[in-house]
């Protein structure tokens, strides 16, 4: 696989205060990798790197660009989508996308307007006129309209409804993804994204506490429905958390340093959003 993204050593303060510390990652062709967080571990920070926003210690190779010192070149392969969707209010949809074709090269104005067609978004309309969710399937639809090879998530869907979340990230797979390009997104809700993610990088306090492919995660996690006899027995394996609810404990163990849990009770595969509450609950990293 080609590399994409290279981060190395990716370190940022701000008034002194670290917010990311000894960032490394690598994203390959095909990937769509989740910056997965907490508010403030860091994850904005980083893709502000990416995108040449800010200044940075460390090496960051975006398709052999340098994001701080090639710039202009960089985007012309890379779109991004913020958390906030920032167009005129005055603008007109029709205007927005005469704009966009004036501005970059790789922007097909008819591949945006095939996408708006699936959409209720009147050509003629005004920003300002559109509700918050169409605003943001305008400004997906003026990103998946550029040739990008790599795009660049931040909470894309920040503050939607679930159906219009929905609807973003199938669009996203539909009229974006392929295994020639790479895609990182941000979240601090892993739930609403892992049907879609092929690996995940947890961030905690600036650094990266883990990452790993999806499928790797699916087959090293188990979840156990931790039977009353065997509570004793399952605390000495090491579990990452513990649970209770409904008089039913659960636990997830890591196999690399649970052993053999088969023999505790129910066993299940667990989401990642489980994996990540136990990723964070530790002090050191996996």
């Amino acid at each position: 696989m080609s590399n994409m993204i290279s981060i190395s050593g990716l370190t940022k303060s701000y008034q002194r205060k670290p917010v990311l510390t000894d960032v490394n990652l690598t994203v390959h062709a095909g990937q769509i990798m989740g910056l997965v967080g907490p508010n403030g571990a860091g994850k904005s920070t980083c893709l502000q790197a990416l995108l040449g926003l800010i200044s940075f210690q460390g090496e960051i190779d975006v398709l052999g660009y340098n994001p701080h010192k090639n710039r202009e070149k960089m985007l012309q392969d890379v779109a991004y989508i913020a958390d906030v969707a920032v167009l005129p209010k005055w603008i007109k949809v029709s205007q927005a996308l005469t704009y966009m074709q004036g501005v970059h090269p790789n922007f097909s104005r008819e591949k945006a307007e095939e996408f708006l067609a699936k959409t209720n978004i009147p050509i003629n309309a005004k920003v300002k006129a559109l509700s918050k969710g169409m605003v943001t399937q305008l400004h997906l639809a003026l990103v998946l309209a550029i040739n990008a090879k790599v795009l660049i998530l931040d909470e894309p869907t920040l503050g939607l409804d679930i159906l219009t979340r929905r609807q973003f990230y199938r669009h996203l797979l539909e009229d974006f993804y392929d295994e020639t390009k790479c895609i990182i997104v941000t979240t601090h809700q892993i739930e609403e994204i892992e049907h879609i993610l092929t690996d995940v990088a947890f961030i905690k306090e600036g650094k990266i506490a883990f990452t790993e492919s999806v499928d790797n995660i699916r087959q090293r996690f188990q979840l156990v429905a931790v039977e009353s006899e065997n509570l004793e027995q399952a605390k000495s394996y090491q579990p990452l958390f513990a649970n209770s609810m409904m008089g039913i404990t659960s636990m997830l163990f890591d196999k690399t340093i649970s052993g053999d849990v088969q023999a505790l009770g129910k066993i299940q595969t667990p989401t990642l959003a489980d994996v990540f509450v136990g990723v964070m609950s530790q002090e050191k990293q996996l």
